[in-house]
């Protein structure tokens, strides 16, 4: 207990420096106050922090928040690629409701309401994974084989 009140007397010591780099650094508000946040509940697991001279704790919060920003924008990065990986348009693939039901008929039931929510409803990788209680990168790999096969479906019918 007595680390978590050193560590919030700390914070209280260095949250105005804390907030304004996490601002110059952040995109918007709540990113900034996330990266905050984030800094100071690895402090409460650190216990050394407050052994550091006053310039190095500073110096140690900062690193912690830009070094949590890059592992975001970096984790933001390879999803959107994902994402964009997995860009395919059935409707352009075929003209009418009729000939997309026909070619989603070739894939499990599942995997087609999988396509159903991602291309028709919007949602993301992470929005279905949530909705049917699996990780985003299962998702996007089932995405991919169902895509795969809708390729080579249509390549069979030209």
């Amino acid at each position: 207990m007595v680390i978590k009140v050193g560590v919030s007397d700390l914070y209280e010591r260095l949250k105005d420096d804390l907030h304004r780099y996490a601002r110059s650094i952040a995109r918007h508000e709540p990113e900034a106050n996330d990266l905050v946040q984030d800094a100071v509940l690895k402090a409460l697991k650190e216990e050394k922090i407050l052994t550091l001279p006053d310039y190095k704790q500073r110096a140690w919060f900062f690193r912690v928040m830009k070094n949590k920003m890059i592992d975001e924008r970096r984790k933001e990065k390879r999803l959107t690629e994902w994402e964009d990986d997995l860009d395919f348009s059935i409707q352009e693939a075929a003209h009418s409701h009729l000939e997309v039901t026909e070619l989603l008929s070739h894939l499990p039931q599942a995997t087609s309401d999988l396509i159903f929510k991602r291309y028709w409803l919007g949602l993301s990788s992470q929005e279905i994974g949530s909705q049917l209680g699996l990780p985003a990168a299962t998702v996007r790999y089932k995405l991919h084989l169902a895509i795969k096969k809708l390729r080579t479906v249509l390549e069979e019918e030209k």
